[in-house]
């Protein structure tokens, strides 16, 4: 299959994954997220929809220059398995923020989440250094959602 396809195909899996999170959060927005408190710095609603677009964007290219150019083995075996796992908490996080009013057991997820990154931006450095690098801001991004994550925790109790 030609990398172009393979791309487009990662493209509309992790753009309409992310999609899904979408759904649960819109809902939330304007009661229960309007009514919590926030601590400082915390961005304008308006700015986590194009945030995660480009985010979901540069995942999937990092995934598919993995899928495409490095060859079958047990190194990508691994480096598949902590990328799956990384999108597994991250589909996780959204439904037990917004959609459970859990913003401790969210901060767990999360807190997972970053680590799972870490390990699959590692993974991914063996094998495709440019792979790696474009999941550097989404680490970045998750890192500042976790303290804000855990500003909303600690604000909230």
């Amino acid at each position: 299959m030609p990398f172009w396809i393979k791309l487009l195909l990662s493209i509309v899996a992790i753009q309409a994954l992310g999609g899904l999170g979408a759904a649960v959060t819109s809902s939330q927005i304007p009661e229960w997220y309007a009514g919590l408190n926030k601590p400082p710095g915390t961005p304008p609603n308006w700015l986590f929809g194009p945030v995660w677009i480009t985010l979901y964007a540069m995942i999937a290219i990092s995934f598919t220059l993995v899928w495409h150019r490095v060859e079958p083995g047990p190194s990508k075996r691994t480096a598949m398995w902590w990328f799956a796992a990384q999108m597994i908490l991250n589909l996780t996080w959204t439904p037990v923020f917004f959609g459970l009013h859990q913003m401790l057991l969210a901060l767990v997820v999360i807190v997972a989440l970053w680590i799972a990154i870490a390990i699959t931006i590692a993974q991914f450095r063996k094998l495709h250094p440019s792979a790696s690098a474009l999941l550097i801001p989404y680490l970045l991004w998750v890192s500042y959602a976790t303290y804000l994550n855990a500003g909303q925790w600690l604000l909230n109790r």
